[in-house]
């Protein structure tokens, strides 16, 4: 029993010392592609953060995000929680009917309250009798469990606050098939309708003939990494035509960003993902018709659609400019007006400007 204890001592003593000494001479990784977030650095060593606890957090988070094999143990520890402890979700995402998604909080009226506040100063602002229109995008939550979130009360919660809005309702032109499996957005080949609908409701017709081109690039959606799960990948496929191939792109490489396809996230071959503001003009619009966009990351993929309809488009996300300073950079003057917000955004809009 004496040397089966020793021996047992020094298994986990050499286990130990040689993942001690893989975490220290391992090559480090700066970015974790499977989270899509940059991993913690090496702590500084100083008097004023040992004394105040931050070298330790620091420390901690440090050796978390450089564990040796991290996503090998990521992966088990997900597997082993759904799997043997038949747990609803890793990481707050679940599967369901061959989809990831992420559990969502209940209604945040403080949030939603945040973006009412930002859009109402906006129109009082900027807008005289420019027409404004609201169209509220359902977390794919909305025709999986449908967890905690109640949409239908975020959307009646929205539109009395936005009541100088004319509201598009979309929920029901949507299901579960229109968003991408393993992401949490929707696939711009299942949208026609809801763009068509949107356009509609705004006074303008769309053509309906399009061109499907799928990427080889196989897309790994957010949920992927975030699940920790062996995935099948999702296809990313969009949509062309001769008035869509001769638009104009300014503040974005191009309405179809390829280059960007190859990339960390493939969703951003959108015109290039999330940007400040972005001006699309199309040359075989004659109308004179303008069109802005105030989206999050959603309206990169319907926007090209959209601006088929008008003479400009300008797509403003207020993540990333502050509505303040909105008039030096677009004019609103007899726009038409669309607030296009995914419920994600509208229950943590903290990062609004």
């Amino acid at each position: 029993m004496r040397m089966k204890n020793i021996a047992t001592v020094c298994l986990v003593a050499v286990v130990w010392l040689g993942l001690a000494v893989w975490c220290i001479l391992g090559e480090k990784a700066e970015y974790s592609d499977s989270e899509r977030r940059a991993l913690a650095k090496p702590p500084e060593i100083s008097v004023e953060s040992i004394l105040s606890g931050d070298f330790a957090a620091d420390l901690e988070a440090y050796a978390v995000d450089t564990f040796p094999a991290r996503d090998t143990w990521r992966s088990i520890k997900a597997y082993t929680r759904l799997g043997l402890f038949r747990q609803l979700d890793n990481n707050g995402i679940y599967r369901q009917d061959g989809h990831l998604a992420a559990l969502e909080d209940p209604v945040n009226t403080a949030m939603a309250d945040h973006v009412i506040e930002r859009l109402r100063h906006i129109r009082e602002k900027y807008l005289t009798d420019e027409p404004v229109y609201f169209a509220m995008i359902p977390d794919k939550n909305r025709y999986l469990a449908d967890m905690k979130l109640d949409h239908a009360a975020l959307a009646a919660y929205m539109e009395q606050g936005l009541d100088f809005a004319v509201p598009i309702r979309l929920e029901d032109m949507l299901t579960a098939e229109d968003y991408y499996r393993t992401d949490t957005h929707w696939r711009q080949e299942c949208i026609t309708d809801v763009a068509g609908s949107i356009a509609a409701a705004m006074g303008v017709s769309l053509p309906g003939e399009y061109e499907e081109i799928t990427l080889d690039t196989p897309f790994y959606g957010v949920y992927v990494g975030q699940s920790a799960l062996k995935c099948t990948p999702d296809s990313m496929t969009y949509l062309t035509n001769p008035v869509i191939a001769g638009l104009q792109v300014e503040g974005a490489a191009a309405v179809y960003d390829l280059g960007r396809a190859e990339g960390r996230d493939p969703y951003e071959m959108f015109l290039s993902g999330n940007q400040p503001i972005v001006t699309i003009r199309n040359p075989q619009n004659d109308t004179g018709r303008r069109l802005i966009i105030f989206r999050d990351s959603f309206g990169s993929s319907i926007a090209p659609l959209l601006a088929q309809g008008y003479a400009e488009t300008v797509l403003v996300d207020l993540r990333y400019i502050s509505g303040d300073m909105l008039g030096e950079f677009v004019d609103m003057t007899g726009a038409d007006v669309l607030i296009l917000y995914s419920t994600l955004l509208l229950n943590n809009s903290a990062a609004l400007k």
